[in-house]
C-alpha cells in the first residue's frame, strides 16, 4: 500500500481493505509507522513506542472485529497495555511497565486494532496543552509554534498529521473536544458510563473522566464507539442504552431539532471574536438545514461550577498522588512532579469532607438543570474553546506561579468542562478556521445518552459543508 493510499482512507475504509484481502495488517502497520518516522520528530505526538507488542498481535493472529488490522496508538495516560510503559506524562512514573491489559484497551484489541504506541498526554491530564517536562511538548501540525491543545494532545496531532486515522483519548474536562478543535479533527465526548473504566477503578475524577477517540472521520467516531461501548460488572453508573447501532445513526434524518446557541461561556471568560463568529455561523448552518436556532443565556451558576470543579480534581489528585508514590517508591515532589499538580494536591488540604460532598451537590444540581434545559431544546450549540490554538509556553503546567496557570487554562476552556460536570455527551466538529490558519471546532451538546442524535445532526451538517480531511504540510 502506498503512503498517500493509506492516509487518505478513514479506519472503517482501512478494515474494509483487510476484510476484502486487498491489504495485510502488516503493511497498515508498516504505512503507519513510516508516516510516524517522518513526522513525529517535528511533532513529538508519539512518545512511547510498542512496536514489539503489536508484532505480537500479529504474530498471534487478530480477532474478527470492525477493525481488524487497522494501526492505533493509545494515550499515555493510565491506559494499561500488558508489558508496555506508562509515563502518564509525569517523571514519577518513569520505567513503570503495564502489568495487565484495562477493560477499555481489551476491547481496543477485540476489535481487532492493531496497538503500536502511546501518545504524548500533560502530567496526569490536567492541562489543555500537551508539554510535560517528562516527554517534551506536543506541536500543533498545522502550526508548529502552537499548542495541539490537551490532554489527548499526542492524540490529535498523530491523527491530524495522518499517522493513522483514529487514536484513543480520554476527556475529564474537555480533553477530547479540545485537542480536536485544536487539530481540526472530530471529538466526541461520550455519557458518563459509556465506555468502561476499568477494572482497577471504576471511574475517573469522581465520574468527570471518560474515554473515547479523536477521529479525522465522524463515521470512525460512531463505530468504535460501537466497538467499544457498555458497562462491565460493578460500573457505579449507569447509562441509557442506545436505541440502534451508532455507525446506523450516520444515515438517518436528525428531524427538525430545537437548538440553543450559547455564545457567552458557560463559566466567567473572554471568548475570542472567532471562536464566536464560528458558533454563530454555525447556527445559521443549522437554520439552513431546517432546524430551529434561539439563542440563550445558560441557568446555570458557573462560579460555583468552577469552584466545585476544583474540589473534585484537588481531592482526586492529592488522593492519586499518595497512592501512586507508595506503590512506586518515589518521592511526590518537585524532582518528580511539577508545580502545578504538586499545587492542585496541597490545595485539597485547604478543603474539608464536607466541602468536598457540597462539590458533588453541586455538579449533580448543575446536571439536574442541564436536563431540564434539554426538556425545551434538543441540541446546546457553542464554540467548543474560549480562543484559537495559543502559542506552545502558554499554558505551563510548571509555571511558577500556578494561580496564573489555572487562570489561564479555565479562560481557555470556559465551555467544555458543564459536560463532564454534568454527565452528557457533546461533539466538536472543525467548521472553521482562524485568520493565522488554525483550526476552530463548534462544540454541539445533548441529554444524557444523546449520542445518537449529535451523530445524526453532525452527518447533516458534515454533508451540507464536508471538513477538511488532508494532512497538513509539516514544515
Amino acid at each position: 500500500m502506498q503512503l498517500d493510499e493509506y492516509m487518505a482512507e478513514d479506519a472503517v475504509g482501512l478494515a474494509a481493505l483487510v476484510a476484502r484481502g486487498q491489504v495485510k495488517p502488516k503493511e497498515l502497520l508498516t504505512a503507519a509507522v513510516a508516516r510516524a518516522e517522518a513526522v513525529n520528530s517535528k511533532l513529538n505526538a508519539i512518545t512511547v513506542w510498542d512496536l514489539e507488542a503489536a508484532e505480537t498481535q500479529l504474530a498471534e493472529g487478530l480477532p474478527e472485529g470492525p477493525f481488524t488490522g487497522v494501526p492505533f496508538l493509545l494515550k499515555d495516560l493510565f491506559a494499561f497495555l500488558a508489558g508496555t510503559r506508562l509515563t502518564n506524562g509525569s517523571r514519577l512514573f518513569e520505567g513503570f511497565v503495564c502489568p495487565a491489559d484495562n477493560t477499555y484497551v481489551a476491547r481496543c484489541k477485540a476489535a481487532g486494532l492493531v496497538i503500536f504506541g502511546k501518545t504524548n498526554s500533560p502530567e496526569f491530564g490536567l492541562n489543555a496543552t500537551t508539554e510535560p517536562l517528562a516527554n517534551g511538548p506536543t506541536r500543533n501540525p498545522w502550526n508548529l509554534a502552537h499548542s495541539a491543545g490537551g490532554s489527548s494532545g499526542g492524540a490529535a496531532a498523530a491523527v491530524a498529521a495522518g499517522i493513522l486515522p483514529m487514536a484513543h483519548a480520554t476527556d475529564g474536562g474537555g480533553s477530547i473536544r479540545i485537542p480536536a478543535s485544536s487539530c481540526g479533527l472530530v471529538g466526541l465526548k461520550p455519557s458518563r458510563g459509556r465506555t468502561p473504566a476499568g477494572p482497577v477503578v471504576g471511574e475517573g475524577w469522581n465520574g468527570l473522566a471518560i474515554g473515547h477517540v479523536v477521529s479525522r472521520s465522524l463515521r470512525d467516531s460512531a463505530a468504535m464507539l460501537d466497538a467499544t461501548h457498555g458497562p462491565e460488572a460493578g460500573d457505579p453508573y449507569g447509562c441509557p442504552a442506545p436505541e440502534r447501532p451508532f455507525l446506523e445513526e450516520l444515515g438517518r434524518p436528525p428531524g427538525r431539532l430545537r437548538i440553543a446557541l450559547a455564545s457567552q461561556p458557560f463559566a466567567p471568560a473572554e471568548v475570542d471574536p472567532e471562536c464566536q463568529a464560528a458558533a454563530a455561523a454555525a447556527a445559521r448552518l443549522c437554520e439552513s438545514l431546517g432546524h430551529t436556532v434561539e439563542e440563550v443565556t445558560l441557568p446555570i451558576d458557573g462560579d460555583a461550577m468552577r469552584d466545585a470543579t476544583a474540589t473534585v480534581i484537588f481531592a482526586n489528585m492529592a488522593s492519586d498522588l499518595e497512592a501512586m508514590a507508595g506503590m512506586l517508591g518515589r518521592p511526590a515532589n518537585n524532582t518528580t512532579l511539577e508545580r502545578a499538580t504538586l499545587a492542585y494536591a496541597a490545595m485539597a488540604a485547604e478543603r474539608s469532607s464536607k466541602d468536598m460532598a457540597r462539590a458533588i451537590q453541586v455538579l449533580q444540581m448543575t446536571g439536574r438543570q442541564l436536563g431540564q434545559f434539554f426538556e425545551r431544546f434538543d441540541v446546546l450549540l457553542s464554540p467548543t474553546l474560549g480562543a484559537p490554538p495559543p502559542e506552545l509556553g502558554h499554558l505551563d503546567q510548571d509555571h511558577e506561579d500556578p494561580e496564573l496557570f489555572t487562570a489561564r487554562v479555565m479562560a481557555h476552556i470556559p465551555y467544555t468542562p458543564l459536560y463532564n460536570n454534568t454527565g452528557c455527551p457533546a461533539i466538536t466538529l472543525p467548521l472553521a478556521w482562524s485568520e493565522a490558519g488554525l483550526p476552530i471546532g463548534v462544540m454541539f451538546g445533548s441529554r444524557l445518552g444523546g449520542e445518537g442524535l449529535l451523530l445524526r445532526l453532525a452527518a447533516q451538517i458534515e454533508e451540507a459543508q464536508p471538513w477538511e480531511r488532508r494532512p497538513p504540510e509539516i514544515g
